[in-house]
């Protein structure tokens, strides 16, 4: 296989899981991150054994131009996973302007103009995948969250309609919408918070960032070569 994704947010608990599967299954991989280059560094020496081209891209996505630093250094390209994100807590009357600016860039806006400057790339290859990590809050929304899900809201509207705009053009759009996943996000949450949000969930347990890594595998495939526009929803039966 000689194929390159971008994986925007691969420093994160399931962007790693993406790097991993997919570089364990052939792929060569573009890896953005922003601080956390140790967590980069770490997957990298991860990655080594699999003898793939792994290239980290750093890129602050919170400013308005950040996707600029990251197209102008791919080359070959058959995919892109937006899986960069940040989350805020807390009620509307709270929220700052700064917070809301930060989640449109990191969520709409740099997702937007990135997929815009690459669009190119897959075009010219006559086929291609983007697909976006999204959430359960992007579809059903949840207090506190306005913010959050509002952006989140947005990129299921941005893979719905772009799915139509490129399928001509031999390119799939999908979503992904996770639930509750376990990652180190999760571990600013008391114990008491986590058995509640663990009743909740009908399969009685958080998702793994594999089972999110093992989704995007299978949009990638030709075995989902007629699926676009489409929102996997991957939260053991939370909400259906």
């Amino acid at each position: 296989m000689n194929k390159f994704v971008l994986i925007t947010g691969a420093s994160g608990g399931i962007g790693q899981a993406i790097a991993y599967y997919l570089a364990e299954s052939g792929y060569h991989l573009y890896l953005h991150y922003y601080k956390n280059e140790q967590s980069i560094r770490g997957l990298l020496d991860r990655l080594d054994q699999f003898g793939g081209e792994y290239i980290p891209i750093q890129a602050d996505l919170a400013e308005a131009d950040g996707y600029k630093k990251i197209s102008s250094q791919v080359l070959s390209l058959d995919a892109i996973i937006h899986c960069s994100g940040n989350s805020h807590y807390g009620l509307l009357i709270d929220l700052e302007q700064k917070d809301l600016g930060d989640l449109l860039n990191v969520h709409v806006l740099n997702l937007l103009m990135l997929s815009k400057e690459l669009l190119p790339k897959l075009y010219a290859k006559g086929s291609g995948n983007i697909i976006v990590i999204s959430s359960i809050w992007g579809q059903t929304g949840a207090a506190c969250e306005v913010a959050y899900s509002t952006v989140k809201g947005a990129q299921i509207a941005f893979v719905k309609a772009l799915s139509k705009e490129v399928a001509p053009n031999g390119i799939r759009v999908n979503a992904i919408a996770p639930g509750t996943i376990a990652t180190p996000m999760m571990e600013g949450f008391t114990d008491e918070e986590l058995e509640r949000i663990t009743y909740d969930i009908p399969m009685g347990r958080l998702g793994l960032p594999e089972e999110i890594a093992y989704a995007v595998g299978f949009l990638l495939s030709d075995k989902a070569n007629y699926m676009t526009g489409q929102v996997l929803a991957i939260n053991g039966g939370w909400y259906t």
